[in-house]
């Protein structure tokens, strides 16, 4: 039977069947004895019996039935909901069914993922892996984009009408966002607003993504219909958004780590009223995983001054409420899914079990995640392969300007300094080869790099917004041999030096992301991170970089498959070249 978890998940038969348990007729499939848990309702903790029939909770008190199909006594542990991811990137190397293990294992059973890299397949395909991922232990919700991210070349699905209707409409859809093409707004773009005002009328909520938005911004975008914003990065700017009426989400991330300092500055300022707040790790690349994930926020919240049970609250109820989703998740109560997390104490997040969907994916502290639930996902998700070839045309590199990264996301337009004629670039220089080549090997974008780093001989990654194929380096000869290890497995980042593979990630799962367990990409992608930094890669999140390079919901220009594009006047300065 499928676990869809929609806004009503349980058939007829299943709610009949709830109701037999609590009249005796049938036994619970589980019940937790003695449990000591967190009661969202009073903000305490209160000890009860909690009979669950499959997915769900039916009982929270102090009976016993006459009889159960298992028991576990929760003596001397303590009991929360399940936590929330509200702000999930489940492409970032990892994938969403890999992500969705690895986060439940450690007390995350929900996720509310972004849907760019699906949004991008044709509809029904990707369709079919929202249903599957449906049924994992797992809860797996989705936000419906309203933009991609970047310019497309002509030849790329388009994001019309019909499918983001499609997304909207879907029950695992449950908000529209994040809102980046919000300019267009201003700039009367009355389909844009269509598709908002209907994400309204159907109960799902807008996320903006204002970075550096001044208070005047932020309210013309409520006015829109906008009600939440995860990009505070600034104790005063996270005050602004809650005292406009946003729901505020505070992040901890590769690139903004800025949880901890926001929550101590809230504290000292004297904030008592979070309901309006939540927490994301805002999709981090692997190996920032490695401390945990929504645990770890509850973590640092914790030694920011933030209340054991308010703590808890903001990661669990506060985003089931505001996805309106709480008769459904984020509390210990009847009716509601059975996500629960056990801890040896109160302020020690990272459970030592947990039940999702009445399912145990960790036991005495043993991950145990149902391997079977996966390989549905799996077998639905396409498998990627590199058929264009590279030609001595290709490493053609004449363009007078070129991108000069700020930071790990943000690149300025600057004159090229060096002869790019020539096969190796300086040692110690500053400029890198940088391509941008069509998946399809349709057409192709030279120019270089400045400050990506001053060792790296050639890198090349299908892993990019747009899902065409970058390559950075000092080295032509370096970058053909990255290309070709790439090809070889079908798509993935390779980092080659003097004609010697450094480091690699295969990514064989449509050229994005891993079929790895996220243990064993956490171990790649921490090879790789490492051999970049030590080639001279100075910011703070290199795949980031890889990332978000096409990606025009950033200053100041871009590459993209149109060409280098400006992105404050929206105009290609450069155009792409047909090979």
């Amino acid at each position: 039977m499928k676990k869809n978890c929609g806004r009503s998940p349980w058939t007829k038969s299943e709610v009949r069947t709830h109701q037999a348990v609590i009249s005796g007729k049938l036994a619970p499939t589980l019940v937790i004895q003695n449990a000591t848990y967190l009661n969202h309702g009073v903000k305490a903790w209160r000890t009860a019996n909690i009979w669950i029939s499959g997915d769900r909770i039916v009982y929270v008190g102090p009976e016993m039935p006459e009889q159960a199909d298992a028991y576990h006594d929760a003596t001397g542990q303590y009991i929360v909901p399940g936590y929330i991811e509200p702000h999930a990137h489940p492409f970032q190397l990892y994938n969403p069914a890999s992500l969705a293990k690895f986060a439940a294992e450690r007390g995350t059973s929900t996720l509310v993922n972004d849907n760019m890299l699906l949004l991008l397949e044709p509809t029904e395909q990707a369709f079919a892996q929202v249903e599957a991922l449906a049924d994992l232990p797992t809860s797996m919700y989705w936000w419906a984009r309203l933009d991609a991210q970047t310019e497309l070349d002509a030849d790329s699905i388009s994001i019309d009408n019909r499918r983001i209707q499609a997304w909207l409409k879907h029950p695992q859809v449950i908000q529209a966002g994040e809102l980046t093409g919000w300019p267009r707004l201003s700039q009367g773009d009355d389909e844009l607003l269509h598709w908002m005002q209907d994400a309204i009328k159907l109960g799902k909520p807008i996320e903006g993504h204002f970075p550096g938005a001044s208070a005047k911004t932020l309210t013309k975008m409520a006015l829109y219909g906008v009600t939440s914003d995860h990009e505070a990065m600034t104790v005063e700017e996270a005050m602004t958004r809650l005292e406009l009426g946003y729901t505020t989400t505070i992040r901890y991330s590769s690139i903004r780590p800025d949880l901890p300092d926001i929550f101590k500055g809230l504290v000292e300022a004297g904030l008592t009223q979070f309901d309006k707040v939540l927490v994301t790790t805002d999709g981090s690349t692997p190996s920032f995983y490695k401390a945990g994930m929504m645990d770890e926020t509850i973590r640092l919240m914790l030694e920011a001054g933030i209340p054991v049970e308010e703590a808890y609250r903001i990661a669990s109820y506060n985003a089931a409420r505001h996805f309106n989703l709480d008769h459904l998740l984020g509390s210990i109560a009847p009716g509601r899914i059975a996500h629960l997390n056990f801890l040896e104490a109160k302020d020690a997040p990272t459970p030592v079990a947990v039940l999702a969907r009445g399912t145990w994916v960790r036991q005495a502290d043993i991950p145990c995640y149902p391997a079977e639930a996966l390989d549905a996902v799996y077998a639905l998700m396409p498998r990627s392969e590199v058929q264009v070839s590279l030609t001595e045309q290709d490493f053609s590199f004449s363009m007078p300007v070129g991108l000069e990264m700020v930071n790990s996301v943000i690149m300025k337009l600057y004159q090229v300094e060096h002869d790019t004629s020539v096969p190796v670039l300086p040692t110690g220089c500053d400029e890198s080869f940088l391509m941008l080549l069509d998946r399809e090997g349709k057409w192709r974008l030279n120019t270089v790099l400045k400050n990506f780093a001053t060792q790296v001989g050639g890198l090349v990654s299908s892993y990019s917004i747009s899902g065409d194929i970058l390559m950075i380096g000092k080295s032509k000869r370096d970058m053909q041999v990255a290309f070709d290890r790439m090809k070889a497995f079908g798509g993935g980042i390779v980092l080659v030096e003097d004609g010697e593979v450094i480091a690699e990630v295969p990514l064989t799962l449509m050229g994005q992301t891993s079929d790895l367990p996220l243990e064993d990409l956490i171990v790649q992608e921490t090879a790789l991170r490492e051999a970049l930094f030590e080639r001279g890669y100075a910011f703070e999140d290199p795949v980031y970089t890889l990332l978000f390079l096409a990606s025009t919901h950033l200053p100041y220009v871009r590459i993209t498959p149109q060409g280098i594009y400006e992105v404050l006047r929206k105009k290609v300065l450069f155009p792409a070249i047909l090979r």
